[in-house]
Parts: C-alpha cells; sequence; structure tokens
C-alpha cells in the first residue's frame, strides 16, 4: 500500500508507542516530511479540486486528476483520493508533494496502531489524528505549502458515513451533507447545492460527485475535466459497510457520459 520505513526498535516502549509519528519523531526524525522551508518561493505541483458527500450506504469520494504548477499542467493524471485504511478515505487538495507524504504517514499510522493494539482506531479518533498531522504542518503552510484534506468513512459503531473538512490549522468540521475544498471547491459546492439530497443511492451519489467536478472544470482553469479519448477520469472512492472500494473505469466513464449527455 504504501513505501515501507525500516526503523529500528530496540529500546522502544510499545505500550506508548501507539503513534507512529513520535516513533519515527524519536528514532528516524529524517524519514520524516521537513517541518521547516528554507529559500525562495518554490514553483510545485499543487492538486486542485476533491470532493465527498453522504449518501444512503456511506459516502462518495471523488477528485479531478489535474495538478498545476503555476500557469503549467504538471500531472493531468495525479491520484488524489486514497483509501486510508480498509474502512475510510482521503482526498486531498494543496501542495502535491507535501499532500501526498502526509497521506503515506497517515496510512502508516493508522497500520501501526493496529498492529500494536490488535484493533482499529474508531472513525473519530482517526480524524482527531490527521488533524493534528495537519496541525504539524501549519509552519509549511504559512511559506505556501498548504495541505487541507477531506477525510471519511464509515462509522462501524454508528453504522453510517461521517464526512470530515479541515482547514491549515488543523481545524477540523464535521459535514452532514456534502463538502468540497481545492481551487475549484466553490463551483463543486454549487452544483452539489442543486443536486444532492439525503438518502442518495449509490449510483446517483457517484454521478452527483462527477457532475460536481465537471461544473468545477467549466469554472476553474486548474480543474481537469474528464478525457473520454484519452481515458483521463476522475478518482471515485466509495467506503460503506463493505469497506472501501474504488471505482472502476466503466463506472466512472458511465457517470461521465449520462452527464454530459444529459447536457447536450
Amino acid at each position: 500500500m504504501t513505501d515501507r520505513i525500516e526503523l529500528p526498535i530496540s529500546g522502544a516502549t510499545f505500550g506508548t508507542d501507539l503513534s507512529f509519528v513520535e516513533l519515527v519523531r524519536r528514532q528516524r526524525p529524517e524519514a520524516l516530511p521537513p517541518t521547516a522551508a528554507g529559500g525562495g518561493a518554490i514553483e510545485m505541483p499543487h492538486g486542485t479540486t476533491v470532493l465527498g458527500l453522504r449518501f444512503a450506504d456511506g459516502i462518495v469520494m471523488a477528485g479531478d486528476r489535474r495538478a498545476t504548477a503555476g500557469y503549467l499542467v504538471a500531472d493531468p493524471k495525479m491520484q488524489k483520493v486514497f483509501a486510508a485504511d480498509d474502512f475510510s478515505a482521503i482526498a486531498i487538495a494543496g501542495a502535491a508533494g507535501q499532500a501526498v507524504e502526509t497521506v503515506r504517514l497517515f496510512q502508516l499510522e493508522l497500520e501501526h496502531y493496529e498492529k500494536l493494539t490488535g484493533d482499529r482506531l474508531s472513525l473519530e479518533g482517526k480524524a482527531n489524528r490527521l488533524a493534528q498531522m495537519i496541525r504539524a504542518n501549519f509552519p509549511l503552510a504559512l511559506q505556501g505549502l498548504v495541505v487541507v484534506p477531506l477525510f471519511g468513512g464509515f462509522d462501524e459503531a454508528k453504522n453510517e458515513g461521517r464526512l470530515f473538512f479541515y482547514d491549515a490549522t488543523g481545524g477540523r468540521w464535521e459535514e452532514q451533507d456534502y463538502q468540497a475544498t481545492g481551487s475549484g471547491a466553490q463551483s463543486a459546492k454549487n452544483s452539489l447545492k442543486k443536486t444532492w439530497r439525503p438518502g442518495l443511492d449509490h449510483a446517483t451519489a457517484v454521478r452527483v460527485a462527477v457532475e460536481a467536478l465537471i461544473d468545477a472544470a467549466e469554472d476553474d482553469v486548474a480543474t481537469g475535466g474528464p478525457d473520454l479519448v484519452r481515458g483521463i477520469l476522475p478518482n471515485v472512492l466509495t467506503v460503506n459497510a463493505q469497506g472501501a472500494t474504488e471505482a472502476g473505469d466503466e463506472e466512472v466513464r458511465g457517470a461521465v457520459t449520462a452527464v454530459l449527455e444529459a447536457r447536450s
């Protein structure tokens, strides 16, 4: 799932080392993403629009595929939506390199906790831990390396999907319906405001998510719209009681085609 970091574990007290990040910070601090940047402004890829919404059985997260560096398309096929573990997902916008490193570290953090305790961290606990990691990135955020994710999953205790939104300081809010972040977030939310409703079935939820990304791409130059000819389609991931599942190309292509045909 992620690149492995081999750690010497002599002297580690696993009873108190439930945090993978704290363990790495003590024994291999050079393996962590930097916490301070030097020099002037750096031209780097940025991920743009991602969104999440609740439906009858859980949540759907989706993101466009474009990463930009200034006025250039740095990557037309960047992945922005990831499974955090078996029952949660994270979608990233902001400084691409820092965001991807945050995702990898978060995935390792959840895996580490589960291996040490033999149990999964609660969804609320996962959301809180991600907030702490974003807060630790705040010095870099002040220098332009902003990471603003969406997080969600299926809460087995409450038997429902839940969605969480963050700001650059690590502030965390739970959303009851839908949320978007990134440069095209406002256009995506305007679209979701018109098309989302409580109790959507899965197929409709995927179509609503895809339509919001298409609307964002029409208004925001940094958001990449679907390209059926080149096979560049939004990343769409569902989390429900059966776990986290990425939508296949045919399912996403069908949703994109349905939206475009309805408009023509």
